[in-house]
């Protein structure tokens, strides 16, 4: 009898040391990455968002000497690249932009998205905000938000404002300019913003409440011309503009994204993403770029940042349900 019960437990005392001695695979190691990381971004390459990706991107590939390698999944608005990030395994090696677009806006302007943003993902931090610049082409007889209102009351209808895909801020921004300044335009969604203002200096739309990065350069090589941004605050980068709420009291809307994985991301790549995240954004050169595009670093904890999405969405549903917003 002694010696048959010695065995059994012997055998489990092998067995655990066994066990120790492996590599555990369900919790990847604080030395992560040890290949190249996916970035799946939501919007096609030349927009803001791929400038501003690549910038953080950049960045990180330099603090863990493995590439970021950014992938484009546009369509519909991002949402498309955003339930290809939710349906991601959640190893750490396939992330991405979470968007005001797809996270806050989305839920309230699609009945169907293809993923819950409460619920489908691992927020990791934000990475950028930055508000919208109304820009017009260069041959539409306005030369401030007054006489453009003005214009557009005398031809409801007539005219166009280009985004880079409903759902977008700078579709939304196109929305609540018209429900506050009681204008009448038609909505052009394009597959991503730069192609929007390809047609926007081609003269076949008529104005794009575009993100600061991409607008910008249209402002400073005289392509387009600046009305107004869309933030509570004049930007750094076009002191001389003023901002719609100037014209229309309250008008308020600040593009941000962040990063984030697939639900269920191993906490200890999470931590190790977050404290990289928040040292690429603390970078002076990071900063310096981003303050060149008009964005401001936007470092936040996983927690922060998932209470942040969630007022925002609710902040977002009632601006839909007032201006009548439609995905298109």
């Amino acid at each position: 009898m002694p010696t048959a019960t010695r065995w059994p437990r012997r055998a489990a005392l092998l067995a655990a040391a066994a066990a120790s001695a492996r590599p555990a695979r369900a919790q990847p190691s604080a030395e992560w990455p040890t290949q190249p990381v996916r970035y799946i971004n939501l919007y096609a390459p030349g927009g803001s968002t791929d400038i501003l990706s690549r910038i953080w991107c950049h960045r990180m590939s330099a603090l863990t000497g493995q590439q970021f390698v950014i992938e484009a999944r546009t369509g519909a608005g991002g949402t498309v690249g955003q339930a290809a990030i939710a349906r991601a395994a959640p190893d750490g090696y396939t992330i991405g932009l979470g968007s005001i677009a797809t996270l806050a806006i989305g839920p309230s302007l699609y009945p169907v998205l293809g993923y819950d943003p409460a619920r489908d993902f691992t927020m990791i931090s934000g990475l950028w905000r930055l508000p919208n610049l109304l820009i017009i082409n260069n041959a539409l007889p306005a030369r401030s938000v007054p006489e453009l209102i003005a214009l557009l009351k005398r031809e409801p209808g007539r005219y166009a404002f280009g985004s880079g895909g409903s759902g977008t801020t700078v579709h939304l921004a196109g929305e609540m300019f018209k429900q506050q300044a009681g204008v009448e335009m038609v909505h052009v969604p394009f597959r991503g913003e730069a192609a929007a203002m390809v047609d926007l200096l081609a003269g076949r739309i008529h104005m794009v409440f575009g993100n600061i990065p991409s607008a910008i350069a249209q402002v400073r090589d005289g392509s387009a011309r600046p009305l107004a941004v869309t933030g509570l605050e004049r930007s750094p980068v076009a002191p001389e503009v003023p901002t719609l709420a100037e014209t229309l009291p309250g008008f308020d809307i600040t593009s941000w994204n962040g990063v984030v994985g697939p639900a269920g991301l191993p906490p200890a790549v999470l931590a190790r993403l977050m404290a990289l995240t928040a040292q690429a954004l603390a970078d002076p050169a990071l900063m310096h770029s981003y303050k060149e595009n008009g964005a401001v670093p936007w470092s936040t904890t996983p927690e922060e940042f998932a209470s942040f999405r969630a007022a925002e969405e609710r902040r977002f549903a009632e601006i839909i349900r007032i201006s009548g917003a439609k995905a298109d």
